[in-house]
């Protein structure tokens, strides 16, 4: 989709398990699940686990047993509005699959997750809170020689409903602009060459459609993939503290995350919000391929954050 390089830190993941349990590590939410913890219960029906790709085409290869393939531009968007699905569309593709509001789902997906943390803010943003990332994602659980199929799973269709909306976890091009002046954090989690306008895209990448390179005034410069390891699984939580403070991005100040379309950005959210706990930080899903296609919004530049 766009930050092709892999990550590069070679730190572990501070965790430990509770028998029986989700795994607990030093975060502020439990919103990760690790692989012995699925693997263990690939055939629990009170779990729904999701695979959602930037290349739909893995899941038809291999996924993980019983996992439910999501294809982001075919299920997760609306063709005619070039948005996210509303509620009852989303409510209905979910009951299709086979989830319910009781079901936990575990999120899981390639390119270190970007597409799957994506669909756990979705999750998120329409009330659903029993949802789980699993750490590492396909190419660890792969790499790990964990089971794998070409079976697509037969669940039962379910109801899902969505009760509400949660607006305090987004932000619309609207509220990025009047947010220009005020207090907000921008976080643009793309690559520094993306930030600093010297690409649009990169190289053996998709095309993503914006008309101006650069990024939204005053924004830090934060690449997502700083704040996973190697196999990329998550860092620990003071060395994501640290590294987001050496940033110039308070805990205490409203953050708005963006990046091409809303994926790796949604991982971002993800690392501050569930992982760190900040409070109040939304996830610019239009992000730069809207932005960047506005009339007459400002744009910057160089490295400026």
């Amino acid at each position: 989709m766009t930050e092709c390089p892999p990550p590069v830190s070679m730190t572990a993941v501070e965790h430990r398990t509770v028998p029986g349990d989700i795994t607990v590590a030093r975060y502020a939410k439990e919103a990760l699940v690790d692989l012995d913890w699925l693997e263990h219960r690939l055939s629990d029906d009170s779990i729904r686990i999701i695979e959602v790709d930037e290349e739909a085409a893995h899941y038809r290869e291999t996924h993980i047993p019983g996992a439910i393939g999501l294809d982001w531009r075919v299920d997760l968007q609306d063709p005619v509005r070039r948005h996210f699905l509303g509620p009852e569309a989303f409510g209905r593709l979910l009951g299709s699959r086979g989830i319910s509001n009781d079901h936990l789902v575990v999120a899981y997906g390639d390119r270190n997750n970007w597409f799957a943390a994506y669909a756990y803010w979705y999750l998120r943003y329409y009330g659903h809170d029993h949802v789980r990332l699993l750490n590492g994602g396909r190419e660890r659980w792969i790499g790990d020689g964990r089971p794998t199929t070409a079976a697509l799973p037969e669940h039962a269709p379910a109801t899902f409903t969505v009760a509400s909306s949660d607006e305090t976890i987004r932000a619309t091009h609207q509220q990025v602009l009047s947010g220009l002046e005020g207090s907000n954090v921008f976080v643009d989690v793309r690559a520094p060459q993306e930030y600093s306008g010297e690409l649009l895209d990169l190289p053996g990448c998709s095309p993503e459609g914006a008309q101006r390179s650069g990024h939204i005034p005053g924004a830090k410069s934060v690449p997502w993939a700083h704040a996973v390891n190697e196999d990329g699984t998550f860092k620990p939580a003071d060395e994501l503290r640290e590294l987001y403070g050496r940033k110039g991005v308070p805990h205490d100040r409203p953050i708005v995350t963006y990046c091409s379309i809303g994926e790796r950005s949604a991982h971002t959210w993800f690392v501050l919000h569930e992982l760190l706990g900040a409070r109040d930080v939304r996830n610019y899903e239009g992000s730069w391929t809207e932005w960047g296609n506005l009339v007459d919004v400002p744009i910057e530049k160089g490295f400026t954050g």
